[in-house]
């Protein structure tokens, strides 16, 4: 969420923020001028408001001396005063609320502003390598960058390795649970497990995370927090009890209801669809709205609004969380894209590290967390780069983001298997997450950044590919053997 306070006073910013990340220079300039005229008739309300009433006070009283005095005329004149400032005042009042509603809605979906360093750039085509610095905080990050392999044979993707182990099985999920779902079966279950552990022990004991636990079920303001709502809610999974899908269900008859007769056919124009979304929204039962959960696309949610609606003292800070949990995720546009395998699945478990800290430590916060989730691949011999992602490549929340792409031999390309980003105080002005600094009477808003410690479906996935031999058995990284119980090698057997 953006300041307003900046936008009124720089407006200029926020348009340059909004055509970098490739909204048209008319379109970042028409938002602004609507944010501007929203946030003066909502200041102008909360002036008038206050006059009014300070005037209806004043009248009031005015009154009882006039009565006192015998002055009758006065006194009618002055109730009738009164009498209209009394109409005249929830007006105004329903005006400002509007307004500020309509102010809130439209800074809510608004992207974070990049940072300067962030190059410029339509796509991933445009995202620029970047040499990360190895941080004495990061055990293992200072490790040699492991080499891509030789292979003596043509080296299969994950998929192949895993079914031809008999220990992976994409049509159990899809039985189950429909597409993108897996069955580890095994020795890869107890490999999937391993690698998780590997993570979040690394983290907490050698990276100064600390390790919670956090629900995977979410309410709507936590989601909003950390901004996957509102912009974002078709890429979630909602979960909740029987009398919420009822409830959609009747909001859902009823809009469809209201249509005209003319919509109502097979398909539905892209307005009918809006509206009938808006209806929805505007029509469920508030109960039901309060029982409805989210389940997280990513422990950062959970994680980053442990903090939400709280003042900290700088002394508590910096705050680093990890967390391994399962994660949840519609891929709703990635229709077509990685069908086959686990790269892109609806249900994931992944390692998280969140960090809150004051605006001055967040950039070198971010290099530190960086170093941490580069620790653990060099850790796991796992050939990997760094890229800086351009403007067009960012996440919506974010100020700048760094992405680690794994080696994976089968594809014989790099593949995304972290992101690391500050997301500067724009979370934490969405959810009033503050700092009182030392010896001062003022707050400020926390700075707040997370990262993957990294996708355990992706490491499984990159290990699987990268230690594959030629009879189809899986050596299993030095550093997991004591995970597995002392198993080096997982065989079809």
């Amino acid at each position: 969420m953006h300041d307003i306070k900046w936008i009124r006073e720089e407006p200029q910013g926020l348009v340059r923020a909004l055509t970098r990340r490739g909204t048209a220079e008319t379109e970042a300039q028409a938002l602004v001028d609507s944010l501007l005229v929203l946030d003066e008739r909502r200041r102008s309300g909360i002036v008038k408001l206050e006059e009014l009433q300070a005037r209806r006070n004043a009248a009031s009283k005015e009154i009882g001396a006039a009565k006192k005095a015998g002055e009758n005329g006065r006194a009618e004149a002055l109730m009738a005063e009164v009498g209209k400032l009394k109409t005249d005042i929830p007006a105004i009042e329903e005006d400002m609320k509007a307004a500020e509603t309509e102010l809130h809605g439209l800074l809510a979906a608004i992207p974070n502003a990049p940072l300067d360093a962030v190059p410029d750039g339509a796509d991933e085509h445009d995202n620029v390598p970047y040499e990360p610095v190895p941080h004495p905080d990061a055990s293992g990050s200072a490790l040699v960058m492991p080499a891509i392999r030789d292979y003596a044979f043509a080296p299969k993707q994950h998929f192949e390795i895993g079914e031809a182990l008999g220990q992976m099985d994409f049509e159990a999920g899809a039985k189950l649970s429909g597409a993108r779902f897996v069955v580890l079966k095994n020795r890869l279950a107890r490999l999937e497990r391993a690698i998780g552990q590997f993570f979040i022990d690394t983290h907490t004991e050698e990276h100064g995370y600390m390790e919670v636990a956090p629900p995977v079920l979410v309410k709507d303001e936590a989601m909003f927090g950390t901004a996957q709502l509102p912009k974002f809610r078709d890429d979630q999974f909602m979960a909740g009890t029987p009398e919420i899908t009822d409830a959609y269900r009747r909001a859902i008859t009823s809009a469809l209801h209201g249509l005209s007769d003319a919509s109502k056919g097979d398909t539905f124009p892209l307005a009918t669809v809006k509206a009938v979304a808006e209806a929805i929204t505007n029509n469920i039962d508030a109960s039901a709205v309060d029982k409805r959960r989210w389940l997280i696309p990513t422990a950062e949610v959970p994680l980053t609004n442990l903090v939400a609606q709280s003042i900290l003292s700088e002394e508590e800070l910096p705050l680093r969380f990890t967390a391994l949990t399962p994660c949840f995720r519609a891929e709703a546009g990635a229709a077509g894209r990685d069908t086959r395998g686990m790269i892109r699945q609806h249900q994931f478990n992944k390692v998280e590290m969140v960090s809150i800290v004051t605006p001055e430590n967040a950039l070198a916060e971010q290099e530190r967390m960086l170093a941490c989730a580069i620790a653990v691949l060099k850790k796991l011999g796992l050939p990997h780069r760094v890229v800086t992602l351009c403007t067009g490549d960012m996440g919506f929340a974010s100020a700048r983001t760094f992405d680690i792409e794994v080696w994976l031999p089968g594809q014989n390309a790099y593949r995304e298997i972290s992101s690391v980003s500050t997301c500067s105080d724009f979370q934490a002005r969405r959810m009033n997450a503050r700092y009182r600094p030392k010896e001062s009477k003022n707050t400020r808003f926390l700075h707040t950044l997370n990262g993957s410690g990294v996708a355990v479906g992706r490491a499984l996935v990159a290990i699987l590919e990268n230690y594959q031999n030629e009879d189809g058995s899986v050596t299993v990284p030095e550093v997991l053997v004591p995970y597995m119980g002392g198993l080096a090698k997982i065989e079809n057997n």
